[in-house]
C-alpha cells in the first residue's frame, strides 16, 4: 500500500447541515436497495478529486470508455467489478455488478443513473455500506476533473463498530478509490496534476459540534468542574512585564461579491466553522462543550496534544462581537470571539479568532492574535513540557488553524455546490 501521490485529506464534522444523497430517477428498481436512512452511524458525504492534464479525452468520451467496462478502473490487486446483470456494453439503469475485494469487503450495486458525463450506482442488500456514489467528469481551467462522490452510512451498527474503530478499514477504503482515480488517469491517456484531495463532510445523528460534545463521563465530569475556575492570569495586566509572546495571523479566504456577506458565502460558512470550532485540527486540538450552551461565556474543554501526549486544559470564551468597522476610510464586517484561559492551564492569556469581510471589494479574511506566555503554576510537568517543546509545537497550531480554515471554507463551499450540481440522471 506504499504510495508517492499526495492525498491532502480534509473533514469536516458539520450536524447544522444536512448532506442528503441524490434522489433516484424514476424508473430505477428499488427492491434490496440499501438506502443512506437505512445504515447505522454517521453519514459521510465525500469528495475524491483529480485533476488530469495532457488527455485528448472530452469528459462525454471518458464517462463512455469508463460505462463500456466498469472494471477497467479498478486496481486489480485490490478489487474488481463483475457484471451481475444487464447487457455487456455502455451501462444502462438496473444493470447490477458485485466489487469484488480481499476479505469481507465484497459489495453488491446497482447502476441508479447514467448521464453523458456521469453514472451512479447504490448499494445493495450485502454490501458493507448503504447509501449512493457518483462518478463524473468535466473540463475545468483546461485540464480533464474527475470526481468520485459519495453519500452513505454503515450498513449496520457492527460494519459503522469496525469502520469507526479500525482504522484499517478507512485505509483500505481511501487506498481503493484513489487507486481507482489513478486508473482513471491512465485510461484518459494524462498525467494527474498535483495531488488527490479527498473532502468529508460527517454528519452525526448526534449533535457533536466543535469536533466532540460531553460523550463520555470523564470528559462530562471535568466539562463540568470548568464551571467555578478562575481565570489564571489578572486579565487587567495581560501583557505587562516579561515573557509574553503576542503572535498574530491573517488568512485570506475565498473571494465574495462586494457588500454584505452572503447567505451560503465565505464570510457565513467561515462563520459557522468559528462557532462550532472546527478551526482547530482535531489531531492536536478538540473541544468538548455543551451545543446547547451560548458561545459567550461557554466553558470549553481542550483535549491538547503535547508531543504526542493528551492533555486535558480548561478555557473560557469572553467577548463575542459582531459589527460593521471603518478601518481606513473602508467598511468591514467584523465577526469574532476570544478565549482565556482557566486554572489548570500551562499556558495563561487569550486568543482571538476573528472574520473580517472589505464590503467594497468582497475580500474575506480570517485572522488570529494570540497574547500568550507559559503559566507560572500548575502541574509542573506541564509546565516544563511546554518549555520545553510548546513554543514551536504553538507557532506550528497557529500555522495550520489559519491553513485549515481556509481550507475548510473551500470544502464547503465544494460539498455545497457538488451537492446542488450533482446528476439526478
Amino acid at each position: 500500500m506504499w504510495r508517492t501521490t499526495p492525498i491532502h485529506r480534509w473533514e469536516i464534522i458539520d450536524a447544522s447541515k444536512p448532506s442528503a444523497a441524490p434522489r433516484l430517477p424514476t424508473g430505477v428498481d428499488t427492491d434490496d436497495l440499501q438506502r443512506p436512512e437505512d445504515g447505522a452511524g454517521p453519514l459521510l458525504h465525500r469528495l475524491y478529486r483529480l485533476r488530469i492534464g495532457e488527455s485528448n479525452l472530452s469528459p462525454e468520451q471518458l464517462i463512455a470508455r469508463l460505462g463500456e467496462d466498469l472494471d477497467a478502473m479498478a486496481p486489480g490487486e485490490l478489487a474488481s467489478f463483475h457484471r451481475l446483470r444487464g447487457e455487456q456494453g455502455a451501462l444502462a439503469v438496473n444493470d447490477e455488478y458485485v466489487v469484488r475485494m480481499p476479505g469481507p469487503w465484497d459489495g453488491p450495486v446497482r447502476v441508479v443513473a447514467v448521464g453523458e458525463r456521469s453514472f451512479r450506482l447504490a448499494t445493495l442488500a450485502g454490501h458493507l455500506e448503504a447509501g449512493q456514489i457518483e462518478f463524473r467528469a468535466r473540463r475545468e481551467s483546461g485540464a480533464l476533473e474527475m470526481v468520485i462522490e459519495s453519500w452513505a452510512r454503515s450498513s449496520d451498527r457492527l460494519v459503522d463498530l469496525l469502520y469507526s474503530h479500525a482504522r484499517m478499514a478507512k485505509e483500505v477504503q481511501l487506498y481503493m478509490w484513489t487507486s481507482v482515480l489513478l486508473r482513471i488517469a491512465e485510461i484518459a491517456g494524462g498525467s494527474r496534476e498535483g495531488g488527490i484531495v479527498v473532502t468529508t463532510r460527517r454528519i452525526d445523528d448526534v449533535d457533536r459540534r466543535g469536533g466532540t460534545g460531553p460523550r463520555h463521563w470523564r470528559a462530562a465530569r471535568a466539562l463540568a468542574g470548568l464551571a467555578g475556575k478562575p481565570l489564571n492570569f489578572d486579565p487587567e495586566s495581560l501583557g505587562d512585564g516579561p515573557g509574553w509572546h503576542r503572535d498574530g495571523r491573517t488568512e485570506a479566504l475565498p473571494h465574495e461579491t462586494p457588500g454584505e456577506p452572503e447567505d451560503a458565502g465565505s464570510f457565513a460558512t467561515a462563520r459557522r466553522l468559528m462557532v462550532d470550532y472546527q478551526m482547530a485540527d482535531p489531531r492536536r486540538v478538540r473541544a468538548t462543550y455543551r451545543a446547547d450552551a451560548p458561545l459567550e461565556e461557554r466553558d470549553m474543554l481542550l483535549t491538547i496534544r503535547l508531543g504526542g501526549i493528551p492533555i486535558r486544559a480548561g478555557v473560557r470564551v469572553g467577548d463575542v462581537r459582531e459589527e460593521t468597522r471603518t478601518v481606513g476610510g473602508r467598511e468591514v464586517r467584523v465577526f469574532g470571539w476570544d478565549y482565556s484561559t482557566l486554572e489548570g492551564h500551562f499556558e495563561e492569556g487569550r486568543l482571538d479568532y476573528e472574520l473580517w469581510k472589505w464590503l467594497d471589494t468582497g475580500d474575506v479574511e480570517f485572522r488570529l492574535r494570540a497574547i500568550s506566555r507559559p503559566a507560572s503554576r500548575g502541574p509542573l510537568w506541564r509546565r516544563l513540557g511546554f518549555r520545553l517543546a510548546g513554543r514551536s509545537l504553538q507557532l506550528d497550531f497557529y500555522r495550520q488553524t489559519c491553513r485549515r480554515m481556509r481550507r475548510l471554507t473551500e470544502a464547503h463551499r465544494e460539498l455545497d455546490v457538488s451537492a446542488r450540481g450533482s446528476s439526478t440522471g
